[in-house]
């Protein structure tokens, strides 16, 4: 089995329709909210990905066949002046669950983000998405706060439609 970990060429026709299928995958599944992509965001979302110099993709694939997408953004931390990298979307299609998918593309997520002189990876996941957050802490991740009395960060939203 050859599995490859690559940075997504957004101009790749091929790794434009690979980044669409994954993510749609994504979104289809209840961790991604049951819903696929709307037509509009699958016809636009890697055009409008290659436009911002802060975003990157990589892609995994076993035999050539897309098996796991990170979506990332370089950020800045304030508090220490330095790069930050969030992984925003993290996907391993079903089939390929169970083979160190994920681990794999948040090393080369994690080689990047040193490479630029970043303090850390931010991500968020939902806290009964149990087998996402097995695989977070396996890698490394932990919650976030900076004093237990305040207690730990909350993801939170409020959606501008």
């Amino acid at each position: 089995m050859g599995i490859v970990v690559t940075v997504a060429d957004y101009r790749d026709q091929k790794q434009g329709q690979d980044i669409v299928f994954l993510l749609d995958y994504y979104a289809s599944t209840p961790s991604g909210g049951g819903q696929g992509l709307a037509p509009s965001v699958k016809e636009n979302v890697v055009r409008e990905l290659s436009k911002l110099p802060y975003a990157f993709s990589l892609l995994c694939y076993v035999d050539d066949s897309p098996a796991g997408l990170l979506n990332c953004f370089h950020g800045f931390s304030t508090f220490q002046c330095r790069p930050l990298l969030n992984i925003h979307d993290a996907v391993v299609y079903h089939k390929y669950r169970r083979q160190g998918i994920s681990q794999l593309l948040l090393g080369e997520a994690e080689r990047i983000a040193r490479a630029k002189g970043a303090c850390k990876i931010t991500l968020e996941v939902l806290e009964k998405n149990q087998p996402a957050v097995s695989a977070y802490k396996k890698f490394g991740f932990a919650g976030y706060e900076l004093d237990p009395e305040f207690g730990k960060a909350l993801f939170l939203e409020k959606a501008l439609t």
